[in-house]
């Protein structure tokens, strides 16, 4: 039997919230997971391949219908789900976690704001292998996106193995979900999880 549950207009990180807790609660073979906006759909996605389960999704009444299948022998993991780790940090390395809160870095003029904000992402590899994640939310999400010169810079801090991520919400309030280059969509849930499991969080 398949259990369903209904998400359409929940906030970020509310649909990945109630997957957990269906989760935690019935451990279910099969769950399917109405969700309205394409943020939502990519997160309970990962979040249910987190957990062991093998997903699919399709459109449905105008939003999305996810639905995760247990995988034979498959438990739920143990740890909060977060971003994909593409290379392993050096044994013993401390982890720095940046958040990035807008496109501009300080207050007072917007356009030195701006230049200092390009240089800060562009000198953020001198942090060596300490650096484990870059995340984005309000108006910084539009650095990951098309049309930004930072997408390269972070395009190189992703192959040396730093996680990029970027807030769903952030990036539908925008409108620019679609357009993002680099990294992955991320939720609530997952930037405060990261803060905790860091060493370090340097907020600009």
């Amino acid at each position: 039997m398949i259990q369903e549950l209904d998400c359409r207009g929940l906030e970020c990180p509310a649909p990945v919230l109630q997957v957990r807790n269906a989760l935690e609660n019935e451990t279910p073979a099969t769950l399917a997971v109405l969700v309205d906006n394409e943020a939502a759909r990519q997160n309970v996605s990962r979040f249910l391949e987190h957990q062991n389960y093998r997903v699919s999704s399709e459109l449905q009444g105008g939003g999305f219908r996810v639905v995760g299948t247990r995988t034979e022998g498959g438990k739920a993991s143990e740890k909060s789900p977060s971003a994909p780790v593409t290379k392993k940090k050096e044994s013993g390395t401390k982890k720095i976690m940046v958040l990035v809160t807008s496109v501009h870095m300080g207050h007072g003029d917007d356009g030195l704001g701006d230049m200092l904000m390009f240089n800060f992402l562009k000198t953020l590899k001198e942090m060596g292998p300490e650096l484990w994640r870059v995340a984005f939310v309000n108006s910084g999400v539009s650095f990951t996106a098309a049309g930004s010169e930072a997408v390269p810079i972070l395009q190189e801090l992703a192959d040396a193995g730093v996680q990029i991520t970027a807030c769903g919400a952030c990036l539908a309030f925008f409108h620019i979900l679609d357009t993002m280059q680099v990294g992955t969509v991320t939720n609530m849930l997952e930037i405060v999880t990261g803060m905790k499991e860091a060493d370090s969080v340097i907020t600009v």
